[in-house]
């Protein structure tokens, strides 16, 4: 049976990874997962710092990476709205998708940081629950980890987006 393909995205806080994700998702009859859906629904009023951010993250990954794996062997496409944006996660997404020899693609979305923060500004509004988070010292704090993927590292990568 051929396994489902894996999309998942790289691109700065507010480049529009989620946007892209639900749009792909669409498109391609696929499974949508949502981190920040599964933070706030399982978590709730939880996360108010980059350090729980990683902290609650971790503690979805087997169970998330269980379930994926599960859903790509069926033959079924998942989009993951997951960030992918330092080596370390996108070693996560690889662990997905090799163990099961599923295919894969890195959506690369490259916006300018001025894009980026307009459109937190914008979605702190239109979500006034994520207001705490999305703001311009914590698109600072999260851009410091931040590292494009290069071709080293082996993925299938869609590079999207402008960055003027």
């Amino acid at each position: 049976m051929n396994k489902g393909t894996l999309t998942f995205f790289c691109g700065k806080m507010g480049s529009g990874k989620s946007t892209r994700a639900r749009e792909i998702a669409r498109q391609c009859t696929a499974v949508l997962l949502s981190e920040d859906e599964w933070l706030s629904s399982l978590y709730p009023n939880k996360i108010a710092t980059l350090s729980d951010y990683i902290e609650y993250s971790n503690l979805l990954k087997p169970q998330i990476k269980a379930l994926v794996q599960s859903i790509l062997a069926c033959g079924t496409n998942v989009v993951m709205d997951f960030p992918a944006n330092t080596i370390s996660q996108r070693n996560w997404f690889r662990s997905i998708f090799a163990e099961i020899n599923a295919p894969h693609c890195l959506v690369y979305i490259e916006v300018a940081d001025a894009v980026c923060l307009k459109q937190i500004q914008q979605r702190s509004i239109e979500q006034p629950q994520r207001a705490k988070t999305d703001t311009a010292e914590m698109f600072e704090q999260v851009t410091r980890y931040f590292v494009a993927p290069t071709p080293e590292e082996g993925f299938t990568i869609n590079s999207v987006g402008n960055k003027a």
